[in-house]
């Protein structure tokens, strides 16, 4: 599990300037978890109280529409975060599910440590400026090829920008994330 705080260590200096003693502050923020295959680690209707860095593994965030069917909004594979963000923000019940689509090793911080450390490390604040700015973009340019783009423009977009989701992920969870069915996803493959 060292590992993992070295790769969140890395992603965090990445973005911003820390020194060595905020480093360690930050650090102290961040608790181990290690989630299971399938696991729901945030419930629709749970406030999203925490926020998760995947070390090794895949979480998954969706939701449910009115037919039942899951749409999966993000994907976090290894060094990335993962949250339900709206409810993170506003402490309002979550509309979303979050799940670990493999054993993953996580590090989580929960909602009130992270915004202390908007007060008590002045880099920070850019750091969840970043990550915001970040989950903005994605979001609306998702939003954006539902409403511009066929199935098949998905599809050779996601192979372009994350060939990974395609390459380890079932075709139920991709074709959840392209929000169209089992069956077009098979199409689509077939012809590529």
């Amino acid at each position: 599990m060292n590992d993992i705080f070295e790769q969140v260590i890395f992603y965090i200096k990445e973005r911003i300037q820390v020194s060595p003693s905020e480093v360690e502050i930050i650090l102290s923020y961040f608790k181990p978890y290690r989630a299971q295959k399938n696991e729901i680690l945030i419930q629709q209707g749970q406030i999203g109280q925490r926020t998760f860095f995947v070390g090794k593994g895949c979480l998954r965030i969706f939701f449910n529409n009115e037919q039942g069917q899951d749409t999966t909004r993000y994907i976090a594979f290894e060094n990335n975060f993962a949250t339900s963000l709206v409810s993170f923000i506003t402490g309002e019940p979550s509309q979303e599910f979050i799940q670990a689509v493999e054993n993953s090793d996580l590090l989580y911080i929960t909602q009130q440590d992270f915004y202390h450390l908007l007060e008590i490390i002045p880099s920070w604040d850019k750091f969840y400026r970043i990550y915001l700015e970040k989950a903005y973009v994605n979001n609306t340019n998702r939003l954006m090829s539902f409403v511009t783009m066929e199935a098949r423009e998905r599809y050779h977009l996601l192979l372009q920008q994350n060939p990974t989701i395609v390459m380890r992920l079932p075709n139920k969870l991709v074709a959840s994330y392209l929000n169209i069915s089992q069956e077009t996803l098979s199409r689509l493959k077939g012809k590529i």
